[in-house]
């Protein structure tokens, strides 16, 4: 069974960075796509960045220029490095894994638990 599981998060000063690490386990034949999510209380989820197969990221308009991804294939972890933060960046961020279990097989998709990321001013 595939788990996911986000750390990295903490407190830091506006203007300041954090890595996000997003390990997965258990057994699956590939990853599809990979994104990061945010949730704040009372406002809607929003998406941080999406990453399909062919390499393609997309990044919201919010963080462009700040953000950045990466993958680590042999330890099956994806980073969120994320830099210049600032007070609206502080949320729980959420890792989404989309992957397949077998060569033509139907897809899945797993979110981590999130981890809490704060920026003060």
């Amino acid at each position: 069974q595939v788990q996911v599981a986000e750390s990295g998060g903490g407190s830091v000063q506006a203007g300041g960075s954090l890595r996000l690490s997003c390990a997965a386990s258990g057994s699956f034949f590939s990853v599809d796509a990979m994104a990061w999510h945010r949730q704040v209380p009372g406002r809607q989820r929003e998406m941080v960045t999406t990453t399909i197969s062919n390499g393609e990221t997309e990044y919201a308009d919010s963080v462009k220029g700040r953000f950045s991804v990466s993958w680590d294939s042999a330890k099956n972890t994806a980073y969120l490095q994320m830099t210049r933060l600032k007070p609206e960046d502080t949320a729980v961020y959420y890792c989404l894994t989309i992957y397949r279990t077998t060569p033509s097989g139907r897809r899945y998709d797993m979110w981590g638990q999130g981890t809490q990321v704060t920026v003060s001013s």
